[in-house]
Protein backbone atom coordinates (compact mmCIF):
# COMPACT_ATOMS: atom_id res chain seq x y z
CA UNK A 1 0.00 0.00 0.00
CA UNK A 2 1.55 3.27 -1.02
CA UNK A 3 0.27 6.71 -0.33
CA UNK A 4 1.53 9.63 -2.35
CA UNK A 5 3.33 11.19 0.62
CA UNK A 6 6.60 10.20 2.20
CA UNK A 7 7.60 10.82 5.78
CA UNK A 8 9.67 13.68 4.45
CA UNK A 9 6.53 15.25 2.97
CA UNK A 10 4.84 15.07 6.37
CA UNK A 11 7.77 16.69 8.15
CA UNK A 12 8.61 19.36 5.60
CA UNK A 13 7.46 22.82 6.52
CA UNK A 14 6.41 25.68 4.29
CA UNK A 15 5.01 28.95 5.49
CA UNK A 16 1.31 29.20 4.74
CA UNK A 17 0.59 32.24 2.63
CA UNK A 18 -1.91 34.87 3.71
CA UNK A 19 -3.76 32.58 6.10
CA UNK A 20 -5.15 34.55 9.02
CA UNK A 21 -3.84 33.11 12.25
CA UNK A 22 -6.05 32.60 15.28
CA UNK A 23 -3.73 34.85 17.24
CA UNK A 24 -4.51 37.69 14.84
CA UNK A 25 -8.19 37.45 15.73
CA UNK A 26 -7.79 37.58 19.49
CA UNK A 27 -6.43 34.10 20.18
CA UNK A 28 -8.06 31.31 22.08
CA UNK A 29 -9.42 33.57 24.81
CA UNK A 30 -11.18 35.74 22.24
CA UNK A 31 -12.59 32.67 20.55
CA UNK A 32 -13.90 31.31 23.86
CA UNK A 33 -15.44 34.68 24.71
CA UNK A 34 -17.14 34.87 21.30
CA UNK A 35 -18.50 31.35 21.76
CA UNK A 36 -19.79 32.13 25.26
CA UNK A 37 -21.43 35.30 23.96
CA UNK A 38 -23.06 33.31 21.17
CA UNK A 39 -24.32 30.65 23.59
CA UNK A 40 -25.65 33.33 25.96
CA UNK A 41 -27.47 35.19 23.20
CA UNK A 42 -29.09 32.02 21.86
CA UNK A 43 -30.17 31.01 25.37
CA UNK A 44 -31.69 34.46 25.98
CA UNK A 45 -33.62 34.31 22.70
CA UNK A 46 -34.87 30.80 23.51
CA UNK A 47 -35.96 31.78 27.05
CA UNK A 48 -37.82 34.85 25.75
CA UNK A 49 -39.39 32.85 22.91
CA UNK A 50 -40.50 29.99 25.15
CA UNK A 51 -41.93 32.34 27.78
CA UNK A 52 -43.77 34.24 25.05
CA UNK A 53 -45.65 31.05 24.15
CA UNK A 54 -46.16 30.12 27.81
CA UNK A 55 -43.56 27.37 28.21
CA UNK A 56 -41.01 27.09 30.99
CA UNK A 57 -37.90 24.94 30.56
CA UNK A 58 -35.03 24.49 32.97
CA UNK A 59 -32.26 26.99 32.27
CA UNK A 60 -29.62 24.26 32.71
CA UNK A 61 -31.29 22.10 30.04
CA UNK A 62 -31.41 25.04 27.64
CA UNK A 63 -27.76 25.91 28.22
CA UNK A 64 -26.68 22.27 27.82
CA UNK A 65 -28.68 21.95 24.60
CA UNK A 66 -27.27 25.14 23.11
CA UNK A 67 -23.68 24.21 24.08
CA UNK A 68 -24.22 20.77 22.49
CA UNK A 69 -25.46 22.42 19.29
CA UNK A 70 -22.43 24.74 19.21
CA UNK A 71 -20.09 21.76 19.70
CA UNK A 72 -21.79 19.75 16.93
CA UNK A 73 -21.55 22.76 14.64
CA UNK A 74 -17.84 23.12 15.39
CA UNK A 75 -17.14 19.40 14.80
CA UNK A 76 -19.05 19.43 11.52
CA UNK A 77 -17.16 22.52 10.37
CA UNK A 78 -13.83 20.87 11.24
CA UNK A 79 -14.73 17.70 9.32
CA UNK A 80 -16.17 19.44 6.27
CA UNK A 81 -14.16 18.89 3.08
CA UNK A 82 -12.38 21.80 1.53
CA UNK A 83 -14.54 23.60 -1.02
CA UNK A 84 -13.74 23.01 -4.68
CA UNK A 85 -11.65 25.65 -6.40
CA UNK A 86 -13.61 28.50 -8.00
CA UNK A 87 -14.93 27.92 -11.49
CA UNK A 88 -12.32 28.53 -14.12
CA UNK A 89 -9.38 27.70 -11.85
CA UNK A 90 -7.77 24.33 -11.66
CA UNK A 91 -5.04 22.63 -9.73
CA UNK A 92 -1.88 22.11 -11.77
CA UNK A 93 -1.87 18.91 -13.79
CA UNK A 94 1.32 16.91 -13.47
CA UNK A 95 2.76 14.33 -15.82
CA UNK A 96 1.14 11.39 -14.00
CA UNK A 97 -2.18 13.14 -13.47
CA UNK A 98 -5.02 12.85 -15.93
CA UNK A 99 -6.97 15.71 -14.32
CA UNK A 100 -9.42 13.49 -12.41
CA UNK A 101 -7.65 13.60 -9.05
CA UNK A 102 -9.84 14.64 -6.13
CA UNK A 103 -7.79 17.58 -4.85
CA UNK A 104 -9.98 18.08 -1.79
CA UNK A 105 -8.84 14.65 -0.59
CA UNK A 106 -5.48 16.23 0.27
CA UNK A 107 -7.21 17.47 3.40
CA UNK A 108 -6.01 14.36 5.26
CA UNK A 109 -2.41 15.08 4.31
CA UNK A 110 -2.77 18.67 5.51
CA UNK A 111 -4.23 17.36 8.77
CA UNK A 112 -1.25 15.01 9.18
CA UNK A 113 1.19 17.83 8.48
CA UNK A 114 -0.57 20.10 10.98
CA UNK A 115 -0.38 17.27 13.52
CA UNK A 116 3.43 17.48 13.27
CA UNK A 117 3.69 21.24 12.88
CA UNK A 118 2.44 22.19 16.34
CA UNK A 119 4.70 19.82 18.34
CA UNK A 120 7.69 20.77 16.20
CA UNK A 121 6.99 24.49 16.76
CA UNK A 122 6.73 23.93 20.50
CA UNK A 123 9.91 21.91 20.62
CA UNK A 124 11.92 24.73 19.02
CA UNK A 125 11.80 26.70 22.26
CA UNK A 126 11.31 23.84 24.72
CA UNK A 127 13.63 20.85 24.13
CA UNK A 128 11.75 18.75 26.69
CA UNK A 129 8.71 18.93 24.39
CA UNK A 130 10.78 17.35 21.63
CA UNK A 131 11.88 14.43 23.80
CA UNK A 132 8.41 14.03 25.30
CA UNK A 133 6.22 14.43 22.20
CA UNK A 134 8.09 14.34 18.89
CA UNK A 135 10.73 11.69 19.65
CA UNK A 136 8.16 9.06 20.73
CA UNK A 137 6.22 9.68 17.49
CA UNK A 138 9.38 9.20 15.45
CA UNK A 139 10.01 5.99 17.39
CA UNK A 140 6.50 4.81 16.58
CA UNK A 141 7.10 5.56 12.91
CA UNK A 142 10.36 3.61 12.99
CA UNK A 143 8.68 0.66 14.73
CA UNK A 144 5.82 0.69 12.25
CA UNK A 145 8.17 0.72 9.25
CA UNK A 146 10.24 -2.07 10.81
CA UNK A 147 7.10 -4.10 11.51
CA UNK A 148 5.67 -3.63 8.02
CA UNK A 149 8.87 -4.25 6.07
CA UNK A 150 10.79 -6.67 8.30
CA UNK A 151 8.33 -8.10 10.87
CA UNK A 152 10.19 -6.78 13.94
CA UNK A 153 10.06 -3.82 16.30
CA UNK A 154 12.67 -2.30 18.57
CA UNK A 155 11.10 -4.10 21.53
CA UNK A 156 10.55 -7.51 19.91
CA UNK A 157 14.07 -7.96 18.46
CA UNK A 158 16.39 -5.13 19.51
CA UNK A 159 19.53 -6.57 17.89
CA UNK A 160 17.93 -6.98 14.47
CA UNK A 161 16.11 -3.63 14.74
CA UNK A 162 19.41 -1.94 15.58
CA UNK A 163 21.11 -3.42 12.51
CA UNK A 164 18.17 -2.46 10.27
CA UNK A 165 17.94 1.08 11.64
CA UNK A 166 21.65 1.77 11.56
CA UNK A 167 23.75 3.11 14.40
CA UNK A 168 22.89 6.81 13.91
CA UNK A 169 19.10 6.32 13.83
CA UNK A 170 19.20 3.78 16.69
CA UNK A 171 21.20 6.16 18.88
CA UNK A 172 18.91 9.07 18.02
CA UNK A 173 15.78 7.12 18.97
CA UNK A 174 17.19 5.46 22.10
CA UNK A 175 19.17 8.39 23.54
CA UNK A 176 17.15 11.60 23.82
CA UNK A 177 19.11 14.55 22.44
CA UNK A 178 20.00 17.39 24.82
CA UNK A 179 18.75 20.02 22.38
CA UNK A 180 16.12 20.06 19.67
CA UNK A 181 17.65 18.87 16.37
CA UNK A 182 17.90 21.41 13.57
CA UNK A 183 15.61 21.04 10.54
CA UNK A 184 18.61 19.71 8.58
CA UNK A 185 19.31 17.04 11.22
CA UNK A 186 15.63 16.08 11.31
CA UNK A 187 15.60 15.81 7.52
CA UNK A 188 18.60 13.45 7.68
CA UNK A 189 16.87 11.32 10.33
CA UNK A 190 13.70 11.18 8.24
CA UNK A 191 15.73 10.20 5.17
CA UNK A 192 17.19 7.31 7.17
CA UNK A 193 13.66 6.34 8.29
CA UNK A 194 12.60 6.31 4.66
CA UNK A 195 15.39 3.85 3.80
CA UNK A 196 14.18 1.23 6.31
Amino acid sequence: MSSGASIDDLLSFEEERSRPDERDRGGRVGQVLRTLAGVASVVVVLVVGLRAVGLRVSLLILIAGVVALFLVRRVVAALAPTPPPPAGTRAPVTAGDDGTWNWSARDALQTAINGWEVPLDWSATRPERFTGVVLPRLGELADERLRLKHGVTRDSDPARARSLLGERLWTFLETPPRRTPSPRDLAAIVAELEKI
